[in-house]
């Protein structure tokens, strides 16, 4: 069986690049599989889990806090903003975190801290949504 090429990258580094069965993305406009031979298509992502599956079996989840997704004929590459992989992730500890980045946006002393106080706030919650 033909194999599909995936690469996902994050500004931090290279976090899978290798031949798979397939490639499930969560894809703004809806989850889409990606198969060996799939027409070329470009699709921006929202966040979600990225399921890799092998072609021995088994997958991969990593999740992905939007980004882009590129098919060619070389095969599929994912540009996330962010990318971590389900088995680095503890529950507690991203608890923890959510909570202190309640209190972040509790204490903001501006509007613009305060934006951005949200936006992390609003990254662990999706984070926590997809555990």
């Amino acid at each position: 069986m033909a194999a599909l090429h995936f690469e996902l990258v994050s500004p931090a580094k290279l976090l899978f690049s290798g031949d798979v069965a397939s490639v499930t993305l969560p894809a703004t406009e809806g989850e889409m599989t990606i198969l060996p031979a799939h027409a070329p298509v470009l699709a921006t992502l929202r966040p979600g889990i990225v399921v890799v599956t092998k072609d021995a079996g088994g997958a991969d989840r990593i999740f992905v806090r939007g980004g882009f997704a590129e098919v060619n004929p070389k095969g599929l590459t994912v540009l996330a903003e962010t990318a971590i992989n389900m088995v680095d992730l503890d529950a507690s500890a991203l608890a923890a975190q959510i909570k202190n980045a309640e209190e972040d946006v509790a204490d903001a002393k501006s509007d613009e801290a305060r934006r951005k106080a949200n936006e992390n706030l609003d990254h662990l919650k999706s984070i926590q949504a997809a555990i």
